[in-house]
């Protein structure tokens, strides 16, 4: 029986079934959430890691033989690659547009699909289920922890490139709209743009608002955020 099971690679079938089952509950998640990276991403990406660190492991079990007789094989050396091929996937998920940064969370959560496949490639199920498991928690379940910080005010400086002749009071209207007040603004203008430095104060979340709603228009060519 072991045998069969060793002959028909059903220890590998197995580790593939589960990366697809905890990398598509991970990525179902990201799907309903509508980001990037949703059910199909990140099933192919935890079933690929399994799949190579199965395989490392097995040309380190195996081993070759070098001309002079010495065998060797390195069972981290695939493993290692997952780690850097896994970081340019998620480095594709992080978009940069006038000064605003997203894509973080879809970028890590690529980087914990590939580990979570790696540990199942491995063998490690019971700690897969376990990092799969606060995954999810971290994901769906700190959602209420993440709105809760968001609505407590702060204050925060703020640099705005606009089109030369930009007037303040036009930004200063739009910040107003979405709950966000100016405390002191200065203006410095250059020959191709106009640069608002404002100290702003309200609510967390609301500053997200107030680069949706600025970025989108033609008058403003960057919103940076410290």
């Amino acid at each position: 029986m072991a045998t069969l099971f060793e002959s028909l690679q059903l220890s590998l079938f197995a580790k593939l079934a589960m990366a697809a089952l905890l990398g598509g509950a991970i990525g179902l998640e990201r799907e309903i959430a509508g980001k990037p990276a949703g059910l199909r991403t990140n099933i192919l990406i935890c079933m690929g890691a399994a799949l190579f660190m199965h395989l490392s492991i097995a040309v380190g079990e195996i081993g070759f033989s070098a001309p002079d007789g010495h065998p060797y094989g390195d069972v981290t050396r695939i493993a290692a690659q997952i780690v850097t091929g896994v970081g340019f996937i998620g480095a594709g998920t992080i978009m940069q547009a006038r000064g605003t940064v997203i894509g973080l969370t879809s970028a890590a959560t690529i980087w914990m699909v590939a580990a979570i496949g790696s540990a199942l490639g491995a063998g490690y199920y019971v700690g897969a289920l376990g990092a799969g498991a606060m995954v999810m928690v971290v994901l769906g379940g700190l959602g209420w922890l993440e709105q809760r910080v968001r609505r407590v005010r702060r204050t925060a400086s703020a640099t705005i490139r606009v089109s030369p002749g930009t007037p303040v009071d036009e930004i200063e209207r739009v910040l107003r709209g979405v709950g966000v007040r100016v405390i002191t603004h200065a203006v410095f203008d250059h020959p191709d743009d106009r640069t608002f430095e404002m100290k702003l104060s309200g609510p967390a979340r609301q500053f997200d608002e107030a680069r949706n709603h600025l970025i989108v228009r033609d008058d403003v060519q960057s919103f940076e955020l410290e």
